[in-house]
């Protein structure tokens, strides 16, 4: 009976460890797109056990990743897919930087966030339908960037469900509108966009 439970704590340990090193890979192959003139990805070393020691990095209990604080810290260069990984993100703080390229799709798997500050940036390229998959989110700021094209309906619907409080997508390329609703009773989500859309 004492080998099955040792046997058992081992494997746990293993699956926990290999949690964590997934996350700081992820964030390790995001660090390697990034132009980093400040030095304040400095303490980003892959060879750790778990990221959780890093600035700029948060996590809970399980040394999950739940938190990333990189607003106004000079960077430049994209988002990357790998940032879908990170299962347990709550906040995803990447305001007031360079970064370009799109929104990866695989943002939209990163369920437990509710918080999403992309601002200004210089992001292009569609509003993924995706983030349609992020119930939780409470904040999407995409406004000051160079997205174009229409905010998926999807997304739009987010709105309906209660949890989202703020959208602001203005000063971006966007086409068509979206309108305030509070179908629910209970949240009014601030929609903040542009008085006129540009066709």
């Amino acid at each position: 009976m004492g080998s099955r439970t040792l046997v058992f704590l081992l494997f746990a340990l293993a699956v926990s460890t290999a949690e964590c090193n997934s996350e700081g890979d992820a964030l390790n192959a995001w660090k390697i797109k990034l132009v980093d003139p400040n030095n304040v990805l400095q303490s980003w070393d892959p060879t750790l056990v778990n990221p959780c020691t890093w600035f700029h990095v948060t996590c809970n209990g399980d040394n999950s990743v739940t938190r990333v604080d990189l607003g106004n810290a000079g960077l430049s260069g994209p988002l990357v897919p790998q940032l879908g990984m990170l299962a347990n993100l709550q906040y995803l703080e990447v305001f007031s930087n360079n970064i370009s390229g799109s929104i990866p799709t695989q943002i939209g798997n990163l369920t437990a966030l509710i918080s999403l500050d992309l601002y200004q940036n210089r992001l292009s390229g569609p509003i993924p339908s995706s983030l349609a998959n992020l119930k939780h989110l409470m904040f999407m700021r995409l406004n000051s960037n160079k997205l174009s094209g229409a905010i998926p309906a999807p997304v739009i619907q987010l709105v309906q469900w209660g949890n989202l409080r703020i959208m602001n997508v203005s000063d971006n390329q966007l086409a068509g509108s979206a309108h305030h609703t509070n179908r629910t009773g209970f949240a009014v989500t601030t929609i903040i966009q542009d008085a006129k859309a540009r066709k």
